[in-house]
């Protein structure tokens, strides 16, 4: 930049000059030594706004010009064709019409031409401007970056004075500023083509930016002269940042484009204000000759009109000239109204901006999981207590909660509690912008949690499955754990491509394990609490006194695990390793898995004494902590087998033995001779190829030789399924191999001893489903099981369930299916199942009845649970348990009358009075004592010895579980309790006792099912009675089950173990009753009856020495081996299939099912007079039915 010098340094040559320069102070500008400048000081700063304004109004005058001409001569046409068609109206001849008609046509023909040629033109113009292709939006970006070079050049000049003299070829600033206007000037001319309307163009804010700020660059490289005028107008571009930024894909949401559009109109509109004030105020007003001006840099500018807008006017910094105090009145007036109104509507779009809006950044070497779904304080809180329980190992995994609403004050401070592993973010999983933010595609796991108190659950879980499908759609792989609500929503899952559960997807339907624990808890009463307190997460509470509490929190704190075992425990038996695990390990194994090689499972619950433990067997065990299940793992025989302190377990310094599967198979046999591959020559290569399907189908079986040719004789046979290929592949697969166990337990149900039986079975009845886990019955009409209050108080019912369901046409259905198949299990024998009573609305149970109808043992008593009428007349004070459900689930503002309806069935029960119903039907004859109550077993069969039913007089006495919605509602089912309102569900006394279940406490599955999948198969296939993926897909299609002829195959599949209870004042087990040691009694019940023991349900006051105790017990989960038992302990146990059970009718003694699903006799229906009996009672009945009635009545 060329140096400026001072007038008063101006040359001699200057002193001659005619000008009275003290006069002309104000007027002389800085010239330099080598620019021909005007040495008088002369200012020209009316030449370059002169540039301006001719090229504004000139080209203004044109526009409006060419208009004008085009409308006279449009006018002019217009005259000339109505004379021409009034010609041919009035009859002119053709000829001449023709004549006149050809040159016309061929000037349209050119102006057609014309005007393609100017459209083509047009159209390529407006391409290059718009930002639809990629060179218009690299144009528009480069303009509008080269509009802010532009300005901060201006910010660099406004340093200097206002007119200065420069040289452009040594002015590098002023170089740069030619460069950028020339591309502005070629931009307006592409715009001015591409405009559609030239008027309109000649008047936008962008025109106008151009006329003031371009034309006087060239100027100045003419005069060699530099004028700042209006070259901050240069500022107004900003306008158009939020458009560039939409453009470049940056602004994607309307909160941000309209918070950008503020700023830029605020910023932009104070820049270019603060412009003007600097140029009158430096160069002062015109008609004072310009000597009123005042020295002020462009940023004290900008900051006098920041304190103007928002009418502080500190008053240091003012306008001295004329038009800077014009220009103060109408901007205060402007920029006033425009401080007002945006600055709060800014700070308002800041401060409502997402605070959780940010992306999730992976940390290396930590696994992080994404949960989203039904996020509120109770559902995070229940989750990450459980997920975060100091039980577990080091849980390294970052909890990322994804949600569409910003959480609360109180979920906001729980995430704050835990910051180290919690984070959340503010989205939807409908969203794939979402789904990137939180980085799904890297998280190890989805989960999805449900509105469990939802009130309909069809809506919730079609949310789910939605959520679901956006999530496998942007990434396929991710492995998914949801949580679902109604049992026939699962089957929509099938339908996504992507799910498979055999990659760790997994649906934990909460109707069908509530009912099935409900479910279980009819047969033995208790399980439903110790099942949950098994795979939720507790903390071990010590109490000193000697009460049922202490016994109960120390089997509280056990959890379910799963260890590989060690190689010291390979080619023992399953109840021998069980065995030494308990005695020596404390630890209580119930389960084990394989994987095979090829990545092929299968699960055996209390396997027999066949079963060979091999090398890589997976144990389930029951222990209070994860580091004391290390220890099946780091068992070593040479050194730990001295070791009495279990503590002292630890990883020793042994190599440890390892043998693949196939090459174990091989050393020990081969199909065809029993031999061992050194000494067998018939091993060929057909043998070979099958050793993969061997290793599918007996993975855990018997290696010694004998054994393993019988298995494979008995494999072969087995092949041909009634499964397609489909269905068999899938059956080799983990979740299936629960209930496909039996197979492997033993391996052909023709060579069982006591299983003659089937041979002389008749084929073609069905008694079970197609897949032999259920019983089951041709589909019945709903009339023909419907009982009237006169014949259920005329019909015996004994020892059967009573459901109490609260229901209407408008509620939620609640799948009764899932509560009646585990009670209808085909490892019960026909005569072992209990019959089923549903008191409660006709309407609504018409509407679950189709999912019923092919269940046997089944009838419906229509009424209300709290009409006492209508529960004499289904004899409740003589049944196994009564059941109280409602599936009325109405959105109440009172959390506390959700649950109303069962907790007044409950008291409405317990307050009922009864004779001595008992007593008088074993008075009126033996042969009416309900069946399992006599006490004809055998001194050595394990389920002698029961007493018989006592005597129900109070209703307080009668077995009851009743389902809760609120875990708070608890406290009103005892009333003889002192739980305090504010104690968790588990701690209270009627959980404890078995008596109250909660949905809720089903959340803790969702993290055991993420650590562990195969907690949650081993869960389904205790309490659901056997369900399959192959009998969910089946009810998906038809909704029904399906019956089938017993074949070998299906008949195996009730060969299964079941829970049961196991009395300790009679039998083979009463020495051990009184003061015996539970591990005593564990070794005993494992080697005499492979039945394993898990637990105690014991009296509460069987501490105390009270004549009279109540009647009500607690659960002991997996009490130590020196633990002392009492005569009146109920043991709860895993037993197995009794094929010998179901001979015969008449023999009972090993029908033991109803001795262990109660402290009570359990017995069957006397009479249950059939429909078809009621509406054709003048028919002749047979004398059996006639001599049975009689009885009854009598």
């Amino acid at each position: 930049m060329s140096n400026n010098i001072n007038a008063n340094n101006l040359n001699t040559d200057s002193s001659s000059s005619p000008v009275n320069v003290p006069k002309m102070d104000a007027l002389i500008i800085p010239v330099t030594m080598e620019v021909p400048c005007d040495s008088r000081g002369q200012r020209m700063w009316w030449a370059f706004l002169a540039s301006s304004m001719v090229t504004f109004f000139g080209g203004l005058f044109i526009i409006l010009l060419w208009r004008t001409l085009k409308y006279l001569w449009t006018v002019c046409c217009h005259c000339g064709v109505k004379n021409k068609e009034a010609q041919k109206i009035n009859g002119g001849g053709d000829t001449q019409a023709d004549g006149a008609c050809k040159p016309t046509d061929e000037k349209e023909e050119n102006v057609a031409a014309e005007v393609g040629w100017m459209t083509s033109v047009k159209d390529w113009a407006g391409v290059m401007i718009s930002a639809q292709t990629l060179t218009g939006r690299v144009l528009v970006v480069l303009v509008f970056a080269l509009s802010i070079g532009a300005l901060v050049i201006y910010f660099i000049d406004s340093s200097n004075p206002i007119e200065s003299c420069q040289n452009f070829y040594k002015d590098f600033t002023l170089q740069i500023d030619m460069a950028f206007n020339v591309f502005f000037l070629l931009y307006f001319g592409l715009r001015f083509i591409a405009a559609n309307d030239k008027l309109w163009f000649w008047l936008e804010v962008n025109s106008v930016v151009d006329f003031f700020t371009v034309p006087p660059v060239f100027v100045s490289v003419y005069l060699n002269r530099s004028w700042l005028g209006l070259r901050f107008l240069r500022a107004l571009r900003l306008i158009q940042f939020s458009e560039i930024l939409q453009f470049l894909n940056i602004l994607k949401t309307s909160n941000s484009i309209k918070l950008v559009n503020l700023c830029s109109i605020f910023i932009s509109t104070w820049l270019t204000a603060a412009g003007f004030i600097h140029l009158v105020e430096n160069s002062g007003d015109p008609w004072e000759n310009f000597q009123n001006n005042q020295p002020l840099t462009y940023w004290e500018c900008v900051y006098l009109l920041m304190v103007t807008m928002s009418t502080v006017g500190y008053g240091d910094v003012y306008a001295k000239t004329t038009l800077g105090r014009l220009f103060m009145v109408f901007f205060i007036l402007g920029g006033l109204a425009m401080f007002a109104s945006y600055v709060p509507e800014i700070i308002e779009l800041i401060g409502n901006r997402k605070k959780y809006g940010g992306s999730y950044s992976a940390v290396s070497g930590r696994k992080h999981i994404v949960v989203c779904g039904h996020i509120t304080l109770e559902s995070v809180s229940n989750f990450l207590k459980d997920f975060l329980h100091k039980d577990r190992d080091d849980v390294n995994v970052e909890i990322v909660f994804l949600h569409n609403i910003s959480p609360n004050l109180e979920l906001e401070a729980l995430f704050k509690r835990h910051f180290t592993q919690v984070e959340f973010y503010q989205g939807s999983v409908l969203n794939p912008h979402d789904l990137a933010r939180v980085k799904i595609e890297s998280a190890d796991a989805c989960l999805i949690l449900a509105n469990k108190y939802c009130a309909d659950p069809d809506a919730e879980d079609a949310s789910n499955i939605m959520r679901v499908i956006s999530i496998k759609n942007y990434h396929p792989k991710i492995r998914i754990i949801t949580q679902m609500l109604q049992y026939h929503n699962k089957a929509h899952l099938l339908n996504i491509p992507s799910w498979n559960w055999k990659e760790g997807d997994d649906a934990i339907c909460l109707a069908e394990l509530k009912l099935g624990f409900i479910a279980q808890s009819c047969l033995a009463p208790g399980l439903s609490t110790m099942l949950a307190n098994l795979f939720s997460m507790r903390s071990f509470i010590k109490i000193e006194e000697d009460t049922w509490q202490k016994y109960y929190l120390e089997g509280v704190a056990n959890e379910m695990y799963t260890e590989y075992l060690s190689s010291a425990f390979v080619g023992l038996s399953f109840p021998a390793v069980c065995e030494l695990v308990f005695a020596k390990l404390k630890l209580l194994m119930i389960a084990i898995e394989y994987k095979s090689e090829k990545r092929e499972s299968s699960i055996l619950i209390n396997p027999g004494n066949h079963v060979k433990i091999q090398e890589g067997t997976l144990g389930f065990f029951i222990a209070s902590d994860a580091k004391e299940v290390k220890r099946a793992f780091f068992y070593c025989k040479a050194c730990h087998d001295d070791i009495t302190d279990p503590k002292r377990i630890k990883k020793c310094g042994c190599k440890r033995p390892k043998m693949s599967i196939y090459k174990r198979m091989k050393l020990a046999c081969c199909f065809d001779c029993g031999r061992s591959e050194r000494d067998c020559s018939c091993m060929s290569g057909s043998v070979h190829s099958n050793m993969d399907t061997l290793e599918r189908a007996f993975p855990l079986s018997s290696v010694s030789v004998n054994d393993c040719s019988t298995s494979l004789r008995a494999f072969e046979d087995e092949q041909p399924s009634t499964l397609s290929p489909k269905k068999k592949q899938r059956n080799g697969g983990m979740r299936n191999s629960p209930n496909s166990s039996p197979k492997l337990m033993r391996h052909d149900p023709l060579l069982i001893p006591g299983n003659e039986q089937i041979d002389n079975m008749d084929a073609n009845v069905k008694k079970y489903d197609s897949t032999g886990m259920f019983h089951w019955c041709p589909a019945k009409d709903i009339e023909k099981v419907i009982l009237t209050r006169s014949e259920a108080a005329m019909t015996v019912l004994s020892g059967h369930v009573v459901v109490c369901i609260f229901g209407d046409v408008k509620s939620a259905l609640i799948g009764l299916r899932n509560l009646v198949m585990p009670l209808r299990a085909s490892n019960f024998h026909y005569h072992e199942l209990k019959h089923i009573v549903f008191v409660g609305s006709l309407e609504y149970l018409r509407r679950e009845w189709e999912t019923l109808h092919n269940f046997p043992k089944v009838s419906i008593l229509p009424g209300t649970p709290l009409s006492r009428a209508d529960l004499r007349a289904v004899n409740i004070n003589l049944c196994d348990m009564c059941v109280i459900l409602s599936a009325n689930q109405n959105n109440i503002d009172d959390a506390s009358l959700q649950d109303k309806e069962c907790i007044l069935a409950s008291l409405n029960i317990k307050s009922m009075q009864f004779d001595d119903s008992i007593g008088v039907l074993q008075a009126n004859s033996q042969g009416f004592t309900p069946p399992g109550m006599d006490r004809s077993s055998p001194d050595n069969s394990p389920i002698h010895g029961l007493l018989r039913q006592p005597s129900i007089t109070t209703g307080a006495n009668i077995p009851i579980i009743t389902e809760l919605v609120n875990d708070s509602n608890v406290q009103f089912l005892d009333q003889d309790d002192d739980d305090d309102p504010d104690t968790e569900l588990y701690l209270t006394q009627p959980f404890a006792c078995g008596t109250a279940f909660a949905v809720s406490v089903l959340d803790s599955l969702m993290s055991a099912t993420y650590f562990n999948d195969n907690i949650l198969t081993l869960i389904r296939t205790l309490v659901t009675g056997g369900a399959t993926p192959e009998l969910e897909a089946l009810i998906a299609e038809e909704n029904a089950l399906r019956g089938g002829y017993s074949t070998p195959q299906t008949l195996a599949n009730r060969d299964r173990c079941r829970v049961a209870q196991l009395a300790l004042y009679d039998g083979p087990f009463a020495d051990l009753g009184d003061g015996g040691c539970y591990g005593d009694l564990f070794c005993k019940a494992l080697k005499t009856y492979n039945m394993l023991c898990f637990g105690i349900y014991r009296l509460r006051d069987a501490h105390l020495s009270t004549p009279s105790q109540c009647t009500k017990r607690y659960v002991i989960t997996n009490p130590p081996y020196e633990f002392e038992l009492v005569p009146t302990d109920l043991i709860f146990c895993l037993m197995q299939f009794d094929h010998n059970a179901g001979q015969s009718r008449a023999s009972l003694s090993h029908s033991s099912h109803s001795s262990y699903s109660s402290s009570k006799k359990s017995s069957s229906v006397h009479s249950i007079p059939s429909t078809a009996n009621r509406l054709n009672r003048t028919k002749t009945r047979d004398s059996r039915e006639k001599q049975k009635k009689e009885m009854v009545y009598r």
